[in-house]
């Protein structure tokens, strides 16, 4: 048996390959059929006097995705898909399927996603979460490679990191618990034992929002690094996003074609990117006309607004500490500014980056958490961190859907996961 990705090393032999039918056809005396088996697909041709009766028979009577055995001679087709084909001598029906729901016409997004199950299998869905998985290796070589340590941080909390209202609770024995929203508070406990460390999974938010860029939940890579100050993590974020990139374009050229995305757009992503503070795009947007104040923070139109004619990623840096969460450092210069930024993508993709410098004054912590009307003593064990040889450090989180969203062009990031879960889904 062999893969179909290693073809090409068995040109002019005659090999076996077992996959689920893409799809048929024929002309007269001749017949084609293309085999995926998870790897890549290939065409096989039959000729009707080169094979047996049964093998002839049973190319008749497939159906998409019916699971086959084909056998045959690898020749180099650069016109076929991967570059080769089989000149098949057999053909045998392994597992007949029944009438495949999803048929080559358009199908509305309801339809697809209570498909989900078997939409994965297209070749654009396929291209799409191929990206997502080379992105999801590149973090951790990223982070390897520079000595950070992963740190599994708990699903289930007590305390939240982000806002209130975009809680999913569930009782916990008796006791109130929280799907994470974030895995930032435990692992920034983590860095006076590894100095260097990220965390890697799924957060939720119960957000009521239908757009594009939001899921309920979605995978966040959230590094933490101590002694590093707001400009060190601005640079460690711009440095990891273009390596991402460059991974993709390296590794999932062949995918970027299926999806037609413009690599040209992605060729150009390097560090160091621009940096605006939060009080110039401000005044930036005032001026383009558009209704916002000082002290809000910047939505969705804002964003695009600022990005209308950036090609490259952004920084907005030094947002107003009403608009910010809690644990982010007070700007020294500027006490109604904190220490922080998020990094905006072009094409409209938004937000990839939220980070910043982390307050490590234990009174400055304790009075913002009261301001948030957060209970003090569930945060008892993240102000130990301050209590106990507290020190300066800074993190970030970027969302994995949204960041592949954008390198692949794909325009929502429900087909960036493999199940999507949305507001109003929860199926399959």
């Amino acid at each position: 048996m062999v893969e179909i990705k290693d073809l090409s090393a068995h040109v002019g032999a005659s090999v076996t390959v077992r996959g689920w039918v893409e799809g048929t056809r024929g002309h007269g005396k001749v017949a084609f059929v293309s085999v995926r088996d998870g790897t890549g697909i290939v065409q096989g041709v039959l000729v009707k006097n080169a094979v047996d009766e049964a093998s002839w028979g049973a190319h008749g009577s497939l159906t998409p995705e019916s699971l086959v055995s084909v056998t045959g001679e690898v020749k180099a087709e650069p016109r076929a898909p991967g570059g080769y084909e089989l000149g098949l001598t057999s053909l045998h029906l392994l597992a007949l399927a029944e009438p495949y729901p999803i048929q080559p016409k358009e199908h509305g997004v309801d339809f697809l996603l209570d498909h989900r199950h078997l939409w994965l299998r297209s070749s654009q869905q396929r291209a799409g979460l191929l990206v997502r998985a080379e992105v999801e290796q590149a973090v951790h070589d990223f982070f390897y490679q520079r000595d950070f340590v992963r740190i599994d941080t708990p699903i289930l909390t007590g305390s939240i990191g982000e806002h209130a209202g975009s809680l999913f609770e569930t009782d916990y024995f008796g006791e109130r618990a929280f799907l994470a929203q974030t895995g930032q508070l435990y692992v920034e406990t983590a860095c006076p034992a590894f100095r260097r460390v990220y965390c890697f999974g799924p957060t939720f938010r119960a957000e009521k929002s239908k757009t594009r860029r939001h899921l309920t939940e979605f995978w966040m890579v959230e590094p933490e690094v101590a002694f590093a100050d707001s400009n060190d993590n601005m640079r460690l974020q711009e440095e990891f996003l273009s390596y991402l990139v460059e991974r993709a374009l390296e590794n999932c050229s062949e995918e970027l074609k299926v999806l037609e995305r413009d690599t040209s757009k992605l060729e150009i992503v390097k560090s160091p990117f621009p940096r605006i503070s939060y009080t110039d795009a401000v005044a930036e947007l005032v001026a383009k006309g558009h209704e916002v104040t000082w002290g809000q923070d910047l939505g969705a139109t804002d964003e695009l607004a600022l990005m209308e004619s950036r090609e490259m990623p952004l920084f907005v840096h030094d947002y107003p500490k009403a608009a910010k969460a809690f644990y982010m450092k007070e700007n020294p210069a500027d006490p109604l500014t904190v220490l922080c930024d998020d990094l905006l993508a072009p094409e409209g993709y938004g937000e990839l980056i939220g980070g910043s410098q982390r307050e490590d004054d234990l009174e400055r912590l304790k009075a913002r958490i009261v301001e948030a009307g957060l209970p003090l003593d569930a945060y008892a064990w993240y102000l130990d961190l301050r209590r106990y040889g507290t020190f300066p450090h800074s993190g970030f989180g970027l969302g994995v859907e949204r960041t592949v969203a954008w390198i692949t062009g794909r325009h929502h990031i429900r087909e960036l996961i493999p199940f999507p879960r949305l507001m109003n889904r929860l199926y399959p």
